[in-house]
């Protein structure tokens, strides 16, 4: 497994991050939503520099143009509520991709630390031989993607599997790596 923290660096990715956890900002939902959108916008743009390509001849109004153009067939899945926004952003990059929902949420039993990931809904497009793009903003515990990730092994073994998260803990990107 590959982890890109694309956050270490200079980038205006950490503009949009700041604000999103800034607790005033966080007050207002609009912008709040749109900051998830934009950095599910950048963080597309990342995730195309690791695709496949292929080059292909364009007619221009002075000739012909050889331009190399992503070639995967992409599945983008979002876990359910939290990740439209960054669902969002990422299709107005990924026109061309296909749809993907899944709801999961944690069952506390009680008031204990302990819960149980539930996953309710799925709907998803075959994945065989397909690019699976996963977002998540939040990869917390790393259990409610552990939990998707399951989920999915009946739709289908995609060809490659790229998870999305706008902030990730050190424990969930262990659970995650670790299973």
């Amino acid at each position: 497994m590959n982890i890109h923290h694309i956050g270490a660096g200079n980038s205006l990715l950490n503009q949009f991050i700041s604000e999103i956890r800034d607790a005033n900002i966080q007050k207002d939902p609009m912008r709040f939503r749109r900051n998830i959108e934009r950095i599910g916008e950048i963080l597309s743009y990342e995730l195309s520099k690791v695709l496949q390509y292929k080059d292909k001849t364009v007619r221009t109004p002075l000739g012909s143009k050889r331009v190399p153009l992503p070639v995967n067939k992409l599945v983008l899945c979002s876990v359910l509520r939290a990740g439209l926004p960054l669902h969002q952003g990422m299709l107005n990059y990924f026109d061309r991709a296909e749809n993907a929902f899944i709801s999961a949420y944690r069952h506390h039993r009680g008031d204990e630390d302990a819960f149980k990931v539930i996953v309710r809904y799925f709907a998803a497009p075959a994945l065989y031989g397909k690019t699976l793009v996963l977002t998540d903003p939040m990869l917390a515990t790393g259990k409610t993607l552990e939990n998707v990730l399951s989920a999915l092994k009946e739709h289908g073994k995609p060809e490659q599997i790229h998870i999305l998260s706008v902030i990730g803990s050190e424990t969930g990107i262990a659970h995650i790596t670790d299973n």
